[in-house]
């Protein structure tokens, strides 16, 4: 993967600090209680400044988000290939979503983001939509692999969220809510292919 291109313009450098600051504002505090005024003392501009980039808090945070989905993304667009098996390509998918899901950035800005959604249901559901313009890697593979006739799948987002799901009960949802350390290689290796297994078993 590329190295991205370091802002280079004022205004960039401005925005790209204003987000830092606000990443750790949120991670550090929780949603309610960053304000504006937190994030601009930390990124060391005008709150002004600040306002000019996100016109509010809430706008910010989903901007935060987007980026940290997509950088979930990053990687995920394996293209699916009718030669290989596809037990094999499914565990390079499922791998690279475990990798991300035991980040720590991630884990610590999904833990304020569910406590946002607690507070304000509103608010989750247009990150939700934000982050549902584009679909996931996942489901475009999925629906390819069902064009092929190699999977049995009438509608490849369920089919997504399915094997997701099953992948999260042990690699997201206890660290998040529970605070219980990331999976070890051993246990990753286990849940991936349980998971996949399991799929392939009822869709294949």
């Amino acid at each position: 993967m590329p190295t991205p291109t370091r802002p280079t313009r004022l205004t960039d450098l401005k925005r790209a600090a204003i987000l830092e600051a606000a990443i750790d504002e949120f991670r550090s505090a929780g949603y309610e209680a960053t304000s504006m005024d937190r994030i601009a003392a930390r990124a060391e501009v005008s709150k002004r400044t600040v306002y000019n980039h996100f016109p509010s808090k809430e706008v910010l945070f989903i901007e935060i988000m987007h980026q940290l989905w997509e950088a979930s993304r990053e990687g995920e667009e394996l293209v699916y290939r009718p030669d290989l098996p596809l037990r094999d390509q499914l565990l390079e998918l499922v791998g690279h979503k475990m990798r991300l899901l035991h980040g720590e950035a991630f884990v610590s800005l999904a833990r304020v983001a569910i406590a946002a959604a607690i507070h304000s249901p509103e608010r989750a559901q247009a990150m939700v939509a934000r982050m549902n313009e584009r679909e996931e890697g996942l489901t475009v593979w999925l629906r390819a692999a069902a064009a092929d006739g190699r999977l049995k799948i009438d509608d490849p987002a369920f089919a997504a969220h399915q094997l997701q799901g099953l992948v999260k009960t042990f690699a997201f949802w206890p660290q998040i809510t529970l605070g219980q350390p990331p999976l070890r290689p051993k246990e990753r290796k286990r849940v991936a292919e349980s998971a996949v297994d399991m799929f392939l078993a009822w869709y294949a």
